[in-house]
């Protein structure tokens, strides 16, 4: 039996009393709050998005923000939402009269699927066509295109078994996205059922995103892997002047020209060579680069990469007028893409789905990116420019979650801070920014 051990330090006589008042946790969302005030985001949300509602304790605007601030918060499941109804503070800085409970919550999602999501999607395209703008009208654009399996556990509808890379046999959705490459804001998505080929419904996702593009754009380059290699895309690309470098699939036709080719050797071990075949059988010739490396001993790309010998390939048809290598690189860049789906994944709750009923959980998807683009908006827009890259864990650790007490001295409101508080320049940078914001 351990003996007990006194501690020398600490307070002695310490009394606990659940008396304070007007303490939160989220001192920091007043600077997403005032973002969204200066974007009109409610006003805009009660104009577009809108049917009957038989509960009229909250407005349809005031739902959908109580779902947006709990995704920037870190809540990552509409139970946990709880926490806020009992937050008063939370409730005055967001402006939002009061919280409703996870059952409403989910309720909301089940009616707006159907009466109003197109509503929001389109209200959703027309804020993303104007921050493209910001700071300039762009002239080029580059389409980033993945598509991801979300992981179903419990009983939900089209839940299907389809490709699931981590999971063997479990049910999942295989939902596709986009995002533009140089911004990273999210341009188009589509929640399928997980038995979904990553092909299908391309042509209609891929038109759905081109409707989007600004006039001012006059170049579009479109990076995808091999679930989009198909010849009716690249046709189509072709049809709309688009650039393209989409990652081969690996027939037996192509591999056979692998090991006759001639390759170029750089000093980074790294080999690249070309050449002509058509997509399909019968059909236009098109341009294929091929980069191969060498295996290092006990690697991975073994298991990732089309192996021959002792090297790895990877195959990108292309008609980018670009030598091998700078095409290869500009393909690397949409590495982000795949960085982006983590972070939907980790930091936003992407990978929990809320109800069993699928039109409410694509409802809930496209709130979700949504509110992504908030937050990009935010950090773009709002914040010094060594922050702008943050992720939104670190975003939260730095300026959103921050203790706070609301008091009231003459006459006026004050939420304060921490007097020692290490963000403190970049917080204040954000509020003066916000200020001067023009839309």
């Amino acid at each position: 039996m351990l003996g007990y051990i006194p501690m020398p330090f600490g307070p002695k006589n310490l009394r606990i009393s659940f008396t304070g008042k007007n303490v939160t946790h989220f001192g920091g969302i007043y600077l997403l709050h005032l973002f969204l005030k200066r974007l009109k985001l409610k006003s805009l949300l009660s104009k577009k998005v809108f049917f009957a509602q038989r509960n009229n304790h909250y407005t349809i605007s005031e739902v959908i923000l109580a779902l947006v601030y709990p995704i920037a918060l870190g809540f990552g499941r509409i139970e946990t939402t709880h926490l806020l109804r009992h937050n008063g503070v939370f409730q005055y800085l967001t402006g939002l009269p009061a919280y409703p409970n996870p059952q409403t919550l989910r309720r909301f999602l089940l009616r707006l699927a159907p009466l109003s999501l197109p509503r929001l999607r389109r209200l959703h395209d027309k804020l993303l066509s104007s921050m493209m703008l910001k700071p300039s009208q762009p002239s080029r654009i580059i389409f980033d295109m993945d598509s991801t399996v979300l992981v179903l556990y419990g009983k939900q509808e089209m839940a299907n078994i389809g490709y699931n890379p981590k999971k063997h046999g479990r049910p999942s959705y295989h939902p596709l996205v986009c995002f533009n490459g140089i911004t990273k804001d999210y341009w188009h998505g589509e929640l399928r059922p997980g038995d979904a080929h990553t092909a299908a419904g391309v042509l209609a996702f891929l038109k759905a995103s081109f409707a989007k593009v600004p006039p001012s754009v006059k170049v579009i380059i479109i990076r995808a892997d091999k679930g989009f290699f198909d010849h009716k895309t690249i046709e189509y690309l072709e049809t709309e002047n688009a650039r393209f470098a989409i990652v081969a699939r690996l027939t037996p036709p192509v591999k056979r020209k692998l090991a006759g080719l001639s390759y170029r050797r750089y000093s980074s071990g790294i080999e690249t060579a070309e050449f002509k075949h058509p997509v399909k059988d019968g059909h236009k010739e098109y341009r294929f680069v091929v980069i191969r490396r060498p295996i290092p001993e006990d690697s991975s790309e073994q298991l990732t990469l089309f192996t021959l010998g002792k090297y790895s390939y990877q195959v990108i048809v292309t008609n980018l007028n670009l030598k091998p290598l700078n095409i290869w690189k500009i393909y690397n860049g949409r590495a982000a893409v795949e960085l982006i789906i983590k972070e939907l994944k980790g930091d936003y709750p992407l990978a929990k789905i809320p109800t069993k009923h699928f039109a409410a959980n694509e409802a809930y998807f496209h709130i979700l990116l949504f509110s992504y683009n908030l937050i990009n908006w935010f950090k773009r827009l709002c914040l010094p420019k060594n922050d702008q890259s943050m992720l939104l864990n670190t975003l939260r650790s730095r300026l959103l979650l921050i203790p706070g007490i609301l008091v009231k001295s003459e006459n006026r409101p004050t939420l304060k801070l921490p007097a020692n508080f290490w963000y403190r320049e970049s917080f204040e940078y954000a509020i003066n920014k916000i200020a001067r914001l023009k839309f």
